[in-house]
């Protein structure tokens, strides 16, 4: 739109709203109203006397109790039922839940013993007869992947199964003097 128009439109509408704002200034205001005491339901009884029969009913009703002292805050506990006697199962029995695997660890003649840098980060395993340098991503003994090598631990994952497992640096004795 154009300045003017856009001018235009505002005028129109800052009109329009005066004109709304004094229709409603010019109209009188409601006065609220008072309180009726005819309209309330308390007041509206025919025959405002005491009703001594039904007085005389709630007075003879007798209290069941469910065992439960309602003002005290320890609760008694139910009373006990024998529990049913044990049938045996008809049917093959489901075999018994298979205990959770050992948790996963190199073999324990592999030491995972230091961590280094050469295109990438390696971490360098032992057996005690061989070195392994490995790389993240890489297979290790055929069985093992590296996933993470950090400086004081590598995270590595068991290829059959999918479980992973962290190995410590372990420090090797001294060398000669």
């Amino acid at each position: 739109m154009k300045q003017k128009q856009q001018i235009g439109v505002f005028l129109v509408l800052v009109v329009v709203a005066a004109m709304l704002w004094l229709w409603n200034y010019r109209r009188r205001p409601v006065a609220a109203e008072l309180f009726n005491p005819k309209d309330d339901f308390a007041f509206n009884i025919d025959n405002p006397q005491i009703r001594l029969d039904q007085i005389e009913r709630a007075r003879k009703t007798e209290y069941k109790s469910s065992g439960r002292n309602p003002f005290s805050p320890i609760q008694v506990s139910p009373p006990r039922v024998a529990p049913p006697k044990k049938s045996e199962p008809i049917g093959p029995q489901p075999p018994p839940p298979v205990p959770p695997p050992p948790p996963l660890t190199l073999p324990s003649n592999v030491k995972f013993y230091g961590v280094g840098t050469v295109s990438s980060r390696v971490a360098f395993f032992t057996d005690g007869e061989e070195v392994y340098v490995v790389a993240e991503g890489e297979v290790f003994m055929h069985r093992f992947r590296i996933l993470r090598i950090g400086n004081a631990s590598v995270e590595f994952e068991e290829i059959s199964t999918g479980r992973t497992a962290t190995a410590p640096l372990e420090e090797q004795p001294g060398g000669t003097s």
